[in-house]
């Protein structure tokens, strides 16, 4: 890490920590390691579900196509219906984080780097067409077959998204708000 970036680092977490609509009670914990995603409440675990992640292997996302999961924390934007995925959960990826490595490693301008950093500021999710790439979020499985399951249970399958069943995708909708805090970790 550059020293430009070990200075910026602990400014981009604090900077993004105060950002973004109320988190609700409920918070989300992702181990992309243990392919599990755990609901806690005031620290304490009230659920875990099997997940996969995405195809693209460890360590974090850091360019559209690259079909890895992201790490960091993450707010959900939006939750709605999906016929591709029985159920969407929207995440404001990118982060300040993310912007800022790709800004670094030149995935995305300058520009593009304010623009994320201003839907962040104003609570909005952030451009989802940029050489960081977009629309990550949870979801379901939607249609589904024993061969898709037996796909799910076995393999990290996504691109870049984390996957639960359909049924654990329904449940999971109790716990969550806009502004729920969603952190996922190596």
């Amino acid at each position: 890490m550059s020293a430009l970036v070990k200075l910026m680092y602990p400014a981009l977490l604090a900077l993004f920590a105060g950002q973004g609509a109320e988190a609700g009670e409920y918070e989300l914990r992702i181990s992309k390691q243990n392919n599990e995603l755990i609901v806690e409440r005031a620290g304490e675990r009230v659920k875990t579900y099997r997940i996969a992640s995405g195809k693209g292997g460890r360590g974090a996302k850091r360019r559209q196509g690259d079909n890895k999961t992201p790490v960091g924390a993450y707010r959900i934007t939006q939750a709605r219906e999906s016929g591709r995925f029985h159920y969407f959960m929207h995440l404001d990826y990118p982060n300040l984080i993310d912007a800022w490595h790709g800004y670094k490693d030149k995935v995305i301008s300058a520009v593009e780097f304010k623009q994320i950093t201003l839907a962040h500021k104003q609570g909005r999710t952030p451009p989802q067409d940029t050489g960081l790439g977009g629309f990550i979020g949870i979801h379901g499985l939607g249609r589904t077959d024993r061969e898709k399951l037996a796909i799910h249970e076995g393999f990290n399958w996504t691109e870049g998204c984390i996957a639960l069943t359909n049924e654990e995708i329904r449940e999971l909708r109790q716990f969550i708000q806009p502004g729920t805090t969603v952190m996922i970790l190596p």
